[in-house]
């Protein structure tokens, strides 16, 4: 049985040292909070509370933090997820239900002091959150588990940061459904040394030799962080995140996963589950995780969070038609979708750092340079997808892909409008 899945985070924070994220934050009486790995035969990970207390409480926490409650009681802990005032936070509380549960609708609605979390004022604070979407929960184990939930006010109202309602009403839409829209997220981040909030690996204060190096990377002068992507990689597959596959970007400390291919809604979920799980494992090795799509300015790739998506017929014999259609539209709404791609995209899409303008559409094949890329292997066969290269690594994805969804599937511009963009993007549609 899983106990609480994070296993060692061996991170290099400083100037070039590299420290062991074992000793990762200090807690009450001095001591330390970590992970360690299960021995072998075991199947989880164990939260180890680590100190010099030669008296017993810190063994005796590390006890009661991996306890197995199944032979004791059927209880299981929810803890309840959802996205804050900013649209970029992530909060979770929990609770306890008194039996396993496999559907979100078995759970009960909660509420939370949304007074605290920027979505209510003081006076009329209560916000209610529905489960939508459960995962087994890594850190606890057992029958535990992880509750995606969105928000609304008592009266039943989605609030204004509630953007899974929407895209919830686009992906059920039967013109959407009846293309079965696939999307792959590939979701960049940047891990920052606490306190100084500066790259993890990079000399504090300085900067790292120029880029070329770390993409892919192996090694302790071009590798800053190897083990928390790792960490994140194996408790995503045991929540049943539809993680895909994780490297080295090309900013040095700064890391990819993809998450994908799902199906319609459930490319949100899984994202938003994955950046917790994220926020939970770097909070435990006692680094900084940032969204920021630009983290560091100057010569240095920013953060995206690229959006590979297809529906029914662009996957079928003759697709390609239908991706160039899709690009036509992507590029007469190109300002709605900027505005809605996430916050301080301006300072990352700039033409640099492969990345296109954010003031002009644009579209190639195998050209990481514009705004809409299609692979060589769609082009030869005729079929595929496309990769809209815009968002931000901050953006919501439940408006990403319920936007690509409405604007590709339910959207039409008129004839007129249409032929004036094809002849623009040298596209015969």
């Amino acid at each position: 049985m899983a106990q609480a899945v994070v296993p060692a985070m061996q991170c290099q924070v400083g100037v070039k040292a590299a420290v062991r994220a074992r000793p990762a934050a200090a807690g009450a009486g001095g001591r330390v909070w970590g992970v360690r790995r299960s021995g072998r035969g075991t199947s989880g990970f164990k939260v180890m509370a680590m100190g010099m207390s030669t008296s017993g409480v810190v063994p005796r926490l590390e006890q009661l933090l991996n306890m197995d409650t199944k032979p004791y009681t059927d209880n299981i802990i929810a803890e309840y997820i959802w996205v804050g005032g900013s649209g970029i936070d992530v909060r979770s509380k929990s609770r306890t239900i008194s039996k396993p549960v496999e559907d979100p609708s078995e759970l009960p609605k909660w509420n939370y002091d949304g007074s605290s979390t920027g979505q209510a004022p003081g006076e009329d604070s209560e916000v209610i959150l529905y489960p939508q979407a459960i995962f087994k929960d890594p850190f606890r184990g057992g029958n535990n588990i992880l509750v995606i939930c969105d928000t609304y006010t008592p009266a039943g109202e989605p609030i204004p940061t509630n953007k899974r309602h929407r895209a919830a009403q686009i992906f059920s839409d039967p013109k959407v459904v009846s293309q079965v829209p696939w999307f792959g997220i590939e979701q960049e981040y940047t891990l920052l040394q606490t306190d100084v909030n500066w790259p993890l690996g990079w000399p504090v204060g300085g900067y790292p030799g120029p880029q070329g190096p770390y993409y892919c990377a192996v090694g302790a002068d071009k590798s800053f962080g190897r083990d928390i992507s790792d960490a994140h990689y194996k408790p995503c597959l045991y929540a049943g995140i539809n993680i895909s596959g994780t490297n080295g970007e090309v900013m040095p400390g700064q890391w990819e996963y993809q998450v994908g291919p799902s199906v319609g809604i459930e490319a949100g979920d899984h994202i938003w589950i994955s950046r917790y799980i994220l926020e939970r494992i770097t909070e435990q090795a006692g680094v900084v995780l940032t969204l920021d799509p630009k983290p560091i300015q100057g010569d240095w790739n920013g953060a995206g969070c690229h959006t590979n998506y297809s529906t029914k017929s662009m996957r079928e014999d003759g697709g390609f038609e239908v991706i160039k259609k899709a690009i036509l539209n992507l590029s007469l709404r190109h300002d709605l979708h900027i505005s809605a791609y996430g916050e301080g995209n301006e300072r990352r899409l700039t033409g640099l750092h492969e990345t296109a303008s954010i003031d002009n559409f644009s579209w190639g094949v195998a050209n990481r340079g514009c705004s809409i890329r299609v692979g060589r292997d769609t082009e030869a066969k005729g079929k595929g997808y496309l990769e809209d290269r815009r968002p931000a690594s901050n953006m919501d994805p439940y408006v990403v892909t319920s936007l690509l969804a409405e604007t590709t599937i339910l959207w039409e511009p008129t004839l007129e409008v249409e032929a004036l963009a094809a002849k623009k993007l040298a596209l015969k549609v």
